[in-house]
């Protein structure tokens, strides 16, 4: 039985491959895990590249993080799904996006963001303890303390899921933050610049209508925490002016 909240890890960094090493703007990324766990810990949705059948698809699909591994999970009548718990080849990326930076020159504006790429092979899920342990991260992920009020996924419900797991293990992560970065030319220029935060916010929860009387609200669904609002830490700001590579 695997155990992945006790996965050895061997450096506090992702090993950089040539597939993962960062080039363009490479002084915005980092291998740090602590910057990688964060970003994985504060999205909910990532986007899932693999190809298949002489195609290469894209979903999005909800995941949860337990130490170094990442789980995602579907029905098992999935067919893509299967696909990836055969043992297939995946690039897994999350991306928050925490900003619109407006640029006195349409050249260079841009957004602020932090982002994860991982690389890795999807492996299916066997074991039901495992199964319930990646349950309880996706329900508490989604919710913090929802697992301790959700019942319980039951022995059909558990045959019915097909979970799948990629090692955070090789990948990187990126991170723009600040205001623009204008050419010195533009600097007199009576345009207005800067930048707009954004994040997501949740609005009041809307209660189901059939439930029992007296039920009342967790503390989790009264108060949702924001998300999107904080700002990895060991990537510096690119709040500075200078002359720009293309793209800002």
């Amino acid at each position: 039985m695997v155990d992945p909240a006790a996965h050895p890890v061997d450096t506090d960094n992702l090993a950089p491959t040539d597939r993962s090493t960062l080039r363009r703007k490479k002084e915005r990324g980092t291998y740090d895990r602590d910057v990688v766990n964060a970003i994985l810990d504060e999205g909910l949705l990532c986007h899932v590249g693999f190809c298949a059948e002489g195609s290469t698809f894209v979903i999005p699909m909800a995941y949860a993080r337990i130490g170094d591994t990442v789980y995602l999970h579907g029905a098992t009548g999935n067919r893509r799904l299967r696909f990836l718990a055969e043992g297939a080849d995946v690039c897994v990326t999350v991306t928050l996006l925490d900003g619109l930076v407006l640029a006195r020159s349409a050249f260079h504006h841009s957004m602020n963001y932090r982002s994860v790429m991982l690389f890795g092979t999807a492996a299916r899920v066997v074991d039901d303890d495992e199964k319930r342990r990646a349950t309880t991260a996706l329900l508490d992920h989604v919710a913090p303390g929802r697992s301790a009020h959700a019942r319980a996924p039951s022995p059909e419900e558990l045959r019915s899921t097909l979970m799948v797991r990629v090692l955070v293990g090789e990948g990187s992560a990126k991170v723009r933050t600040g205001g623009p970065i204008d050419e010195l030319d533009d600097m007199a220029e009576p345009i207005w610049a800067g930048h707009i935060p954004l994040s997501v916010v949740a609005g009041a929860a809307v209660t189901d209508g059939v439930l029992p009387p007296g039920t009342g609200k967790p503390s989790y669904v009264r108060s949702y925490p924001p998300r999107g609002t904080g700002v990895s830490r060991g990537v510096p700001s690119d709040s500075s002016v200078r002359v720009p590579e293309p793209g800002g």
